[in-house]
């Protein structure tokens, strides 16, 4: 495995940064933060996962956010 010291998302899994968001935010909070239906309406790591693995723009949002949070 290559190393990528410029990359502060290598090795962190998307669940691992959805179960993060959740825990900081709530999913009331991270629908409004990031106003996608899999945070709004019903919804589950699970669901939430398997839409933004699918989705890149959506990912891109949720990872960005990751990584606003962990800056503060």
């Amino acid at each position: 495995m290559e190393s990528q010291p410029n990359n502060p998302l290598h090795g962190v899994k998307l669940a691992s940064i959805v179960d993060f968001l959740v825990d900081h935010y709530g999913w009331e909070e991270l629908g409004e933060r990031i106003r996608i239906n899999c945070f709004r309406s019903n919804p589950t790591v699970k669901s939430s996962l398997k839409f933004l693995r699918r989705t890149p723009w959506a990912r891109e949002k949720v990872e960005n956010l990751y990584l606003r949070t962990i800056k503060k």
